[in-house]
Parts: C-alpha cells; sequence; structure tokens
C-alpha cells in the first residue's frame, strides 16, 4: 500500500493546499517549517524519472505557484524546492514528489549545505553527462 496512493484517493485525511486532475498538494505532517507542501502526481509513479512530461510539468507549475503563496500568504522569506530520488538521497515514500519548503530565516529547522568534494575533471564529467 503506498500511503501517497492512499491519501489521492481520499482515503486517508490530509491537508490539501491545491487539487487538479493530475497533481495534489498537501501538507508535510513533518512541517520543517511553516507551510513545509508535498506536490506529488495523483497517479503512482516511484520517482520523478517515471513521472510523463506533462504531468511533472504541471508539478513544477504547482510548485512555484506554492511557494508564491508562501511568501505572499505566510511571510516566507524565501523557499527550498528539494526532491529526493530513491533512497540513497533521502526517498523515504517511493511514490514520486516535490518538497515546496518555505524560509523564514536562518534559524529554521533545515540547514541545506553544499560542502567541497574532491576536484573533479568537469570536461570529462561533462562528457560523460553529455
Amino acid at each position: 500500500m503506498c500511503v501517497f496512493c492512499e491519501i489521492a484517493k481520499g482515503n486517508i485525511p490530509s491537508a490539501k493546499v491545491y487539487e487538479d486532475d493530475k497533481v495534489l498538494a498537501i501538507l508535510d505532517l513533518s512541517q520543517v517549517t511553516k507551510g513545509h507542501t508535498l506536490v506529488m502526481p495523483k497517479e503512482h509513479y516511484d520517482t520523478l524519472l517515471d513521472v510523463p512530461a506533462e504531468t511533472l510539468h504541471r508539478m513544477i507549475e504547482v510548485s512555484r505557484l506554492i511557494a508564491e503563496k508562501q511568501m505572499k500568504n505566510l511571510g516566507a522569506k524565501g523557499f527550498n524546492i528539494l526532491n529526493n530520488g530513491f533512497e540513497t538521497a533521502g526517498q523515504t515514500v517511493m511514490h514520486a514528489h516535490i518538497h515546496v519548503i518555505p524560509r523564514y530565516g536562518k534559524d529554521d529547522a533545515i540547514e541545506v549545505k553544499f560542502n567541497p568534494s574532491e576536484k573533479q575533471d568537469l570536461e570529462k564529467v561533462a562528457e560523460e553527462l553529455r
């Protein structure tokens, strides 16, 4: 049983922020910051790599809409749009979703930090990605 599929079907209650025929946005139960929202397809796809392009585009549009409302209606000073793809990256529910996390200040309960890694041959890596 996929908990997000059950939420999308209305079998599990949620605090809905947005809904259309393809996408559902609900408040995350963990509320890292006030207004932390999950944007997901109503149909089940394990990760964003599985979501059809049209639905993925809609998820991004809704994520932007939610971020705008977080800024305007909740007084957020910024936002993070985050996806964890697969367990290695921290995905705990295997139903594609995007976190839209409003940011209010440096003392928020979330920290996104980029640590330097070993030096990379950027041209070689770029070639591998092409």
